[in-house]
């Protein structure tokens, strides 16, 4: 018998308000265990706050989410969800480590009152050697570059072990080479099987990776299905920047893993 994994991300004609202004209105999205998803658009589209809303970090005005086929207002698994926001100060001006930041994303998985254990250790340097930080495990993490200090963010993310990673804009003011750190990392957890639901306003190296892109434009999906292809100036040689702005409405869609992962 061939069993159907539910989707692990399902929202139904989600809506969003904010002080009564409408930010996401009759949104459909499902993307499936194993996708790799961008989601593009302008500022101001709406692609975080859909984001946010998927976390309950925004509460809907209307419509349902489900993850891991479970209601949104009874999941509890958040564990099984790693989140890197846009950028943010990595410690909070509070002195630590890289493995300490890290080690913090050890704590939905055992507890904050558990002392760690060697599976929380090693989880913590598989991630740092995941974004090619191992070596820096005991540095200070005010000593590193802004790009490393965001591949320790995500390594945090990575340490909790996972099924869905969330990444809102994670690349955003990076420099090259920890750009293309962070594409193969990302291509590492797709190959183990993760599911990848990303913010980008440029994909760069990590276009290569995404298996459907989905444009927010004005609150509402526009467009879904392969990276569209930059016009006008955004085509000059030497920009980079993914951010198409031409509604093509679509009533919803379903995000499927390629065969990226079997070439993984």
């Amino acid at each position: 018998m061939h069993i159907v994994s539910a989707p692990v991300v399902s929202v139904r004609h989600a809506a969003v308000a904010y002080g009564g202004r409408t930010v996401l209105r009759d949104v459909s999205l499902s993307v499936a265990p194993g996708a790799v998803v961008a989601l593009l658009g302008a500022n101001g589209s709406g692609k975080s706050t859909l984001i946010r809303t998927l976390l309950r970090l925004v509460p809907l005005a209307g419509g349902e989410i489900d993850l891991f086929g479970v209601p949104q207002q009874r999941f509890r698994q958040w564990a099984r969800i790693g989140y890197v926001p846009q950028r943010v100060g990595v410690t909070g001006g509070v002195p630590a480590t890289v493995g300490e930041v890290v080690a913090s994303g050890r704590l939905a998985r055992r507890g904050v009152l558990r002392p760690p254990r060697a599976a929380d250790r090693e989880a913590v340097r598989a991630a740092l050697a995941d974004v090619d930080l191992a070596d820096r495990i005991g540095d200070p993490v005010a000593t590193l570059s802004g790009g490393q200090q965001q591949r320790v963010l995500i390594a945090r993310a990575l340490a909790g072990q996972p099924d869905l990673l969330v990444l809102d804009e994670a690349t955003a003011g990076v420099d090259a080479a920890s750009q293309e750190a962070f594409a193969q990392t990302l291509g590492r957890f797709a190959g183990r099987g993760g599911t990848v639901l990303l913010v980008a306003h440029e994909l760069g190296p990590l276009q290569p990776l995404i298996d459907t892109a989905v444009v927010v434009h004005e609150g509402r999906i526009a467009h879904s299905g392969a990276v569209p292809e930059p016009a006008g100036h955004h085509a000059d040689p030497g920009h980079d920047h993914v951010h198409p702005h031409a509604e093509e409405p679509v009533g919803g869609l379903c995000v499927a893993p390629t065969d990226r992962m079997a070439a993984n």
